[in-house]
């Protein structure tokens, strides 16, 4: 019998809503690449709207444990800075 780890990038912490897991998903696979996200572009890759990634991320910010989530700026649009 053999046993399977999961992908530690691939399990979510409990407690997330389907959103909030997506958003973070996305941010874990792209904080290598930049450090700033606007909610607006982060909203269009995910096909969601900007307040809803704004509404979610806090609670994506409390169970993110390889990326810490800061509120940034407020420019066009609520920028996050997602540091590893």
């Amino acid at each position: 019998m053999s046993t399977v780890q999961p992908d530690a990038a691939a399990v979510e912490p409990a407690g997330l809503s389907a959103k909030q897991a997506q958003i973070l998903r996305y941010l874990r696979e792209n904080a290598g690449d930049r450090t700033y996200f606007k909610s607006r572009l982060i909203a269009d890759d995910l096909d969601l709207s900007a307040k809803e990634v704004g509404a979610n991320m806090s609670a994506v910010a409390d169970a993110a444990s390889a990326i810490d989530v800061e509120k940034w700026g407020y420019s066009s649009g609520t920028t996050w800075m997602i540091t590893e």
